[in-house]
């Protein structure tokens, strides 16, 4: 059973303005979801403990620090060992222009989303980090044109 079927509707109440504002303080909290600023502490520390919720963060702008070019790319893998995964996973975690990365099942092996200033920055970075990795057999690129939808929000 997972925790989520345990969650009663303050817990979920929690979440999700916890998802849409993580700087409210309990009090406030405690408002929104109907419930007294104790028993909402408690709450929010019962669901840190169990993962529902994780670290706090704020979120930045892209284009506000010159990073406004999204590009997703898919990988495939020379090999498929678990050592060779484990070393290009640890090259993606070392690179800062990697803000996403997934691991897939399909033709690809991961899809990642990139974060770069231009094409120019791009073509650095892929020439130089992702197709200069061992075991990396090759990448397609598709440029992001505009953003439609994004949100950090886990429906509750």
């Amino acid at each position: 059973m997972k925790y989520n079927d345990r969650m009663d509707e303050i817990d979920r109440k929690i979440v999700r303005e916890l998802q849409r504002d993580a700087s409210l303080s309990h009090a406030a909290l405690a408002e929104r979801v109907g419930a007294s600023p104790a028993s909402v502490w408690r709450r929010v520390r019962s669901l840190e403990q169990v993962g529902v919720l994780g670290r706090t963060v704020r979120l930045a702008n892209a284009e506000a620090l010159g990073r406004a070019v999204n590009v997703l790319c898919q990988v495939r893998m020379t090999r498929q060992t678990v050592e060779a995964r484990a070393d290009f996973e640890q090259f993606i975690q070392s690179r800062e222009e990697i803000v996403e990365c997934y691991a897939m099942s399909g033709e690809w092996d991961y899809l990642l989303r990139i974060a770069v200033r231009d094409v120019a920055d791009y073509d650095r970075f892929i020439m130089r980090g992702v197709l200069a990795h061992a075991s990396v057999a090759g990448a397609a690129s598709n440029f992001a044109l505009r953003q439609v939808k994004y949100t950090t929000e886990i429906p509750v």
